[in-house]
């Protein structure tokens, strides 16, 4: 059976990287689970040679990843990620002057991490949010959420129910929506005529030159240029007048849009020095993409190498942290128990549980101090520098950092100048 393009309907016939099989990135087991069988899927990302999206298949609905009322990821756990949401907040107000006369929402608003700093300012807030834990904690802080996927239907409710928006925002949920033609025309719906929207989601460039193949896993359906999305939106009525690059997730674009018959913002040098940029690094030709898998495949042979070598060693090591990413890496790459001792997480929703696929314990951050192991392979990559310095004691026992995209490099934890340059 032929697959097609989730967003222009063209057969997908080019591969952009093959993962082989993996189980759902954030399907953490209980012990119970450990014995039975698990589900595994292919982790196979094609390329459209139409419209260039970077996609996977669709194996398990949203509804079963998001919606089943036990979503374990958590916003607000990350303090890099925190200080990224306020300083948001601090830009939208400056710039397009939001006040209690406006009305903001963000769709897949998860715990409130970023709603709460609206809240304080006296802005009125919705969120929607499909995984009911997540709106329970939103719920706890005072912000209002719909327990609803985001598409044309919702927004009509919200409409009816007179939410449309001033601001329409969503970080990290583009590339989740199996749908996107449903998710943008919704977005076109709730809008309010001079209404502003940001989104915000990895950039594909960055994911190619940076190597960022463990972003790819189920809960991600798309993957995004610019180029691309700009088209999309454009497909809607939508116009995108600017853009920003973002350190976020290893490099993060932040779009800003208006309905396309809106006379303002005037559209920014910033959307045409970017396509440049993506059009100069080829993203406009289909054989750029296809090039990306054995880069993948040359990663892998390195972690395995360096894994190997320290185990022959006689080395201890443990991971920090239960991202997604991280099981794409370990599925991949077939790392498992008789590489890793087991994994740390701030989060008590993982504590406890063990990665899908792997089995590797999640257990509470004090584990480290007390078994002194020789590397921490930090999986969140994209918060190195954060773990870093939390984890920055590991140099009591000449304990070293592992950072393993975009190809494994070693930290001692005693060299604490070397997270300046990393944050460089």
């Amino acid at each position: 059976m032929s697959k097609k393009c989730r967003f222009c309907g063209n057969e997908l016939r080019y591969t952009f990287a093959d993962l082989g099989m993996s189980p759902i990135a954030n399907d953490n087991l209980t012990s119970e689970h450990l014995n039975r069988a698990e589900k595994f899927y292919p982790l196979h990302t094609y390329v459209c040679d139409r419209c260039l999206l970077v996609q996977l298949e669709e194996f398990e609905s949203p509804e079963h990843i998001f919606g089943d009322g036990d979503y374990a990821y958590f916003s607000s756990y990350s303090e890099s990620w925190l200080r990224h949401a306020k300083a948001y907040t601090e830009l939208m107000v400056e710039r397009f002057k939001f006040n209690s006369a406006s009305q903001v929402v963000e769709i897949a608003s998860n715990d409130g991490y970023l709603l709460q700093y609206f809240h304080q300012k006296g802005i009125p807030v919705l969120g929607v949010e499909p995984a009911a834990n997540t709106a329970k904690a939103a719920a706890e802080k005072g912000i209002p959420t719909w327990v609803k996927f985001f598409g044309v239907n919702t927004a009509k409710e919200m409409v009816a129910e007179g939410k449309s928006a001033d601001l329409l925002l969503g970080n990290n949920v583009l590339a989740h929506v199996p749908d996107v033609n449903d998710f943008i025309g919704g977005m076109k719906i709730v809008l309010k005529p001079n209404g502003i929207l940001t989104m915000e989601f990895p950039h594909l460039l960055q994911l190619m030159q940076q190597n960022q193949f463990d972003t790819i896993y189920h809960e991600h359906f798309s993957y995004y240029s610019f180029i691309t999305v700009e088209k999309m939106f454009a497909a809607h009525g939508l116009t995108l007048f600017d853009v920003e690059e973002l350190s976020t997730h290893g490099g993060s674009l932040r779009i800003y849009g208006k309905h396309s018959d809106a006379v303002e913002p005037v559209v920014s040098n910033r959307v045409k020095q970017l396509k440049a940029k993506e059009a100069a690094a080829g993203l406009e030709d289909i054989e750029t993409y296809l090039t990306f898998g054995e880069q993948v495949k040359a990663t892998k042979r390195k972690l395995l190498k360096f894994l190997i070598e320290a185990k022959s060693q006689g080395k201890r090591i443990a991971a920090y942290g239960a991202p997604a990413k991280g099981n794409t890496l370990l599925n991949y790459c077939g790392v498992g128990k008789d590489f890793i001792d087991y994994t740390v997480d701030r989060s008590p929703y993982k504590q406890g549980l063990f990665l899908p696929g792997t089995h590797i314990p999640i257990l509470h951050p004090d584990k480290i101090r007390e078994t002194q192991p020789d590397y921490v392979l930090i999986l969140p990559w994209n918060l190195k520098e954060e773990i870093m310095t939390q984890m920055a004691y590991i140099a009591e026992w000449g304990g070293q950092f592992v950072v393993p995209i975009p190809e494994v490099q070693v930290y001692p934890a005693i060299q604490q100048q070397v997270l300046s340059t990393i944050a460089s």
